[in-house]
């Protein structure tokens, strides 16, 4: 068993920092934890340094041992065992079981990095060869592949500790692509990111790999923060948080002498649309079902349900209350995102526009000393209010949501146009929505990343087909996704060779083509040499 320091690691070295405590918080016990210390400048600028000298060796790594060094920091994760679940739940207070399954989602993501490593394709090579004849002028040969980009900085999110953490899919997914990784640690679980570390430690040695892959930076300080995404070797940020957060890192990121770019995952609603022949055919289990989605991990899932657009439906919406506030109340990862949650809730309801539909069965006021349990809120509005009033699209993150009350399926088309950008829009209708249904995806198309259809946004599958992102606030590129394999392609660059020596060329581009990978050749799709 790894015996905890309290530390944070620079390329392989264990470093205790000099600057402010901070401790984080057992939400379950309110008891507070080990004290940390944050990192200051100079530390960022020591693991920035060892990244940029790891960038060279480790960007030229063969498939086949860049895959194999991916398969065994996975290996050190698994062999962490019951002492990274048991750390992760006294930080986070997520329970057991759903750490036992996250853990399975994160050594699942990076072994399946691992096999497109393996495989090579992904550089998406592109071969168009030279004809020297062709007139008036000749053709020169050309030839053209994703490249990793260098040391990219990445902040650890707070509700996925382990998928979207230290070595989650934003770390994994930049070192897949051949580049060195800073993290920022979460201040809510630092153990866990310490643990995390140590397992990546080992696998560096394993691989005889250069020990500036890969460092730790912890801390809660909004100075830290901005140190590393302004740092002159900071070549990219991948950053999964609040909008306010994301923002923040955009502008600093921004105002650089050299821009870069910030892939960010921030706020979403994730509207759900029901039609009124659904709720007809099956209303009460799907109101049932929709508040079990809502009050899934306490409400803290990117994905979380946070409208709801009906037409009037006084049966609907009652059972929907009724089956929130029979849900057990869950425990927000820290206090700071409680009082948020509670805040948010203060500020629709003083809007004017919005009626709390179970207060008679929870109580917001007595819930204020206790921002660590909320209750399970839905809310109610009307269309017009909606339409009028740009804050009721804003995430209040935890367990709660909006109902929208239309007068008719014209506002439904109104709703959808007045949308910002989610991560995801829900449809649950029958086949005599067809018109509706139509309309409704020609909008949200423009509108989300991801449409679903009589289902539930919760549960993100990790697979090639995924898309977790959508247009702003939601993320801060569109056509990216932090969800799946393709979200290698976030951190990489398009090179191009003309009329380069074989010698020379990168191996997926030589004529031999001797990882036999699929190459575009002369705009057809093959396997076999040149």
């Amino acid at each position: 068993m790894y015996k905890l320091t309290q530390n944070s690691s620079i390329a392989g070295n264990w470093i205790s920092p000099t600057g402010e405590a901070f401790q984080a918080q057992n939400p379950a016990t309110q008891e507070l934890l080990a004290e940390h210390k944050n990192c200051l400048e100079s530390d960022v600028n020591s693991a920035m340094k060892a990244a940029q000298q790891a960038f060279p060796a480790f960007s030229q790594l063969s498939p086949a041992d860049h895959a194999n060094f991916l398969i065994a920091i996975a290996e050190e994760i698994e062999a962490l065992g019951d002492q990274l679940l048991e750390v992760c739940n006294q930080e986070t207070g997520l329970g057991l079981p759903r750490l036992t399954g996250e853990r399975g989602r994160t050594t699942g993501q990076i072994k399946a990095f691992a096999e497109i490593v393996k495989n090579a394709s992904w550089v998406q090579a592109s071969i168009d060869t030279a004809e020297p004849e062709r007139a008036p002028l000749p053709k020169p040969d050309l030839r053209k592949i994703l490249k990793p980009i260098g040391p990219v900085a990445v902040f650890g999110a707070s509700n996925f500790p382990f998928a979207f953490g230290t070595l989650g899919g934003d770390t994994i997914s930049a070192l897949a692509a051949g580049n060195p990784v800073v993290v920022k640690g979460h201040p809510s679980h630092p153990a866990t990111n310490e643990l995390f570390a140590y397992a990546i430690g080992k696998a560096i040695s394993r691989c005889e790999l250069p020990q500036g892959v890969f460092s730790l930076l912890q801390g809660n300080t909004i100075p830290l923060s901005v140190q590393l995404v302004c740092h002159p070797l900071t070549e990219a940020v991948g950053f999964t948080g609040s909008l306010s957060g994301g923002r923040a890192i955009m502008d600093a990121a921004a105002k650089r002498a050299k821009p870069i770019p910030v892939f960010a995952e921030m706020g979403s609603v994730n509207p759900m649309f029901f039609t009124n022949n659904v709720l007809a055919q099956s209303g009460e289990s799907l109101a049932k079902a929709l508040a079990d989605s809502v009050c899934m991990g306490t409400g803290q899932f990117c994905t979380s349900p946070g409208v709801i657009v009906i037409q009037m439906n006084d049966s609907f919406v009652n059972t929907l209350a009724e089956s929130m506030s029979a849900n057990a109340k869950g425990t927000m990862l820290n206090a700071g995102i409680g009082q948020a949650f509670l805040k948010g809730i203060e500020q629709l309801i003083a809007t004017g526009e919005v009626e709390w539909v179970n207060q008679a069965q929870e109580n917001l006021e007595s819930s204020i000393n206790n921002a660590l349990q909320p209750p399970n809120v839905v809310l109610k509005t009307s269309a017009q209010a909606f339409l009028q009033n740009t804050q009721l699209q804003h995430e209040v993150f935890g367990p709660a949501t909006l109902v929208v009350e239309c007068d008719d399926d014209a506002q439904f088309a109104q709703i959808a146009s007045a949308f910002e950008g989610n991560l995801t829009a829900t449809i649950h209708a029958t086949d005599k929505d067809t018109y509706l249904v139509k309309q409704l995806v020609t909008l949200l198309e423009q509108k989300v990343g991801r449409i679903i259809f009589n289902g539930f946004p919760t549960g993100v599958e990790v697979c090639g087909s995924q898309q977790h992102g959508g247009p702003y606030p939601a993320s801060s590129n569109a056509s990216t996704t932090s969800v799946g394999i393709d979200a290698i392609h976030r951190f990489t660059r398009v090179v191009a060779y003309q009329n380069t020596p074989e010698q020379l060329l990168p191996a997926e581009l030589q004529n031999v083509n001797p990882y036999k990978i699929v190459r575009r050749v002369n705009g057809e799709f093959s396997s076999q040499s040149i």
